[in-house]
């Protein structure tokens, strides 16, 4: 069994990342610019858009967070994307989610302009992965596909097994793995809570993908001896015991799992780490093509 270190394939992708920056910056060209914008006070967004702008800053990205309260105005963010959108400094927007009750986050995804959706949820992006043609990948699919090129994992003609079918990862992972890509060319199944047999279907998985929110939902008796095992899962589980008064786990049962796995990720410290490395690649695409 190996450990995907999620800190040593990203560091990668940052180094190769801070070269090319340092190469624009030294033939007089400006850093391109991320701005991020957070509504609300939630702890896990503040972790989240924090680690995001603490990697810009390391490599050399520009970077800007606006802050909006909890109460804001649906069209008041809307403005400030739009102004965001038009400006020529900004080469790429996020939206911090999950947002409050009265934002529609449809509206807000199809608001922020295709060209600079690093994030990669725009319908435009969409459709344009399903297609197979060039455009931002979601951030969290993006990284678990560099974090398999950057260990080598093959992946031709093995059969994955997608838990989950959010727009976000499962569904982006599913094309992304069945797509002809070195790192690709898979029979992928995707499994949700309406799957009938589960347990069967994963114990067919050469690659599992698990990415729909439950603590330690994948055991060991799911998973086929050697099977490469990717734990998309970041769930917050009380424990009294534990300094912040909560531990993360992730989908996977991991001191169960991983004495059976080829491969696995752990959680923290694995795919996490990968997709801002995806969303920081996703931002130099978005300099370069503008």
């Amino acid at each position: 069994m190996e450990i995907l270190d999620g800190k040593i394939a990203s560091q990668a992708v940052k180094e190769a990342l801070k070269q090319e920056v340092s190469l624009l910056k030294t033939s007089g060209k400006r850093a391109p610019h991320l701005v991020a914008i957070l509504v609300g006070n939630n702890g896990a967004s503040e972790t989240y858009v924090a680690s995001k702008v603490k990697n810009c800053a390391e490599i050399g990205f520009e970077s800007t967070l606006i802050r909006l309260e909890e109460t804001v105005a649906e069209a008041e963010l809307l403005a400030t994307i739009e102004k965001a959108n038009t400006d020529d400094n900004v080469d790429g927007i996020l939206v911090q989610l999950p947002l409050p009750k009265q934002i529609s986050e449809q509206k807000v995804i199809e608001a922020i302009n295709p060209k600079k959706d690093v994030d990669g949820f725009h319908p435009v992006s969409v459709g344009k992965l399903v297609q197979g043609l060039e455009t931002f990948i979601p951030a969290t699919p993006y990284g678990i596909m560099l974090m398999l090129e950057h260990y080598n994992i093959p992946t031709k003609g093995k059969h994955a097994v997608v838990i989950g079918r959010s727009n976000i990862v499962g569904r982006p992972m599913s094309v992304l793995l069945s797509s002809n890509h070195p790192y690709g060319n898979c029979t992928v199944t995707i499994c949700h809570s309406q799957t009938a047999n589960l347990k069967e279907i994963c114990l067919q998985g050469d690659i599992i993908v698990a990415a729909l929110g439950r603590a330690e939902f994948v055991k060991a008796d799911m998973v086929k001896p050697g099977a490469v095992v990717i734990d998309v899962g970041i769930t917050r589980v009380e424990d009294a015991s534990a300094k912040k008064g909560y531990r993360i786990k992730g989908d996977v049962a991991f001191d169960e799992v991983a004495p059976k796995a080829s491969y696995i990720t752990p959680v923290p410290g694995g795919v996490g780490l990968m997709t801002i490395a995806g969303l920081l690649k996703n931002t130099l695409q978005a300099y370069k093509s503008r």
